[in-house]
């Protein structure tokens, strides 16, 4: 599933190519992508709403509109392409916006899991889903996240997959986080110190920030022409891994709560 890097990656590689354009139109192939709203309701106020600005909030981008705002979840398969008028629509690609220029971009999705919603622009902030978000890792602070994890009993890897603590954090970088901060991810999340907090504070921004500069993880490929290559698969610690970076050790690979996890039980006491 794409993380708040991958999602970022996106919506800076969107922001190059359809900024201060106009939808005139809109085609439907699947209904049930759109969450909050009806498809004709959808088609009807999204036609002559230019893009002003694309945003992101955890793992939803954002797509800020004259009137509204088109929130996206991309889920496991979600990707956006632009593509000419002439090219054929293939199976997958669920919802076509297409613009002024000629230009449509189109929203593929392989195992239609992704979501949207068009919310009011007044309010949009105070409403599901983004008034269920957490702070971004950048707003973090010892107070917030310590008053957060005083009554979670679940184990850490689990509560910082939990978007309404952190938003944008998912399994990849749960363990990467987990891994540099020496923190055993089954160990539960309110038998955390205060040294424990901070790290994970620290490098959850630390990771985030190098893999937004790298592109990501998990995106392989977002178009033949505009390519956008995750390059972060190559930096990380523990994840898909085999042995520990810093000791040598076999790395585990465990099930915790139904995530695939990786960590040292050497360094991660």
């Amino acid at each position: 599933m794409p993380e708040l890097p991958e999602v970022e990656t996106v919506k800076e590689t969107l922001k190059k190519q359809i900024l201060n354009k106009t939808i005139k139109d809109v085609i439907v192939n699947y209904d049930k992508m759109l969450e909050n709203i009806t498809s004709n309701d959808f088609k009807e106020k999204i036609k002559n709403q230019t893009i002003i600005d694309i945003k992101r909030k955890g793992k939803w981008l954002l797509f800020e509109l004259n009137d509204y705002y088109l929130l996206s979840h991309l889920r496991m398969e979600g990707k956006y392409y632009i593509k000419n008028k002439e090219d054929e629509i293939t199976k997958h690609q669920h919802i076509i916006f297409i613009l002024e220029d000629g230009k449509q971009l189109r929203y593929n999705d392989t195992r239609k899991f992704g979501r949207m919603y068009l919310l009011d622009k007044k309010d949009a902030f105070n409403r599901k889903p983004l008034n269920e978000l957490g702070y971004e890792p950048w707003d973090l602070n010892i107070n917030y996240l310590k008053d957060k994890l005083k009554n979670k009993k679940l184990p850490i890897k689990t509560v910082l997959l939990d978007q309404s603590i952190i938003a944008g954090i998912g399994n990849i970088y749960d363990d990467e986080i987990l891994f540099l901060s020496k923190i055993n991810p089954y160990k539960k999340a309110n038998e955390l110190n205060d040294k424990d907090i901070e790290n994970i504070i620290t490098y959850s921004k630390i990771t985030l920030e190098k893999a937004i500069k790298l592109g990501g993880t998990t995106i392989k490929s977002y178009t033949s022409s505009e390519g956008v290559h995750g390059r972060f698969q190559n930096e990380l610690l523990v994840h898909t891994k085999l042995n520990c970076p810093e000791c040598g050790s076999e790395l585990k690979k465990e099930k915790i709560n139904g995530r695939t996890t990786y960590y040292c039980s050497n360094c991660q006491k």
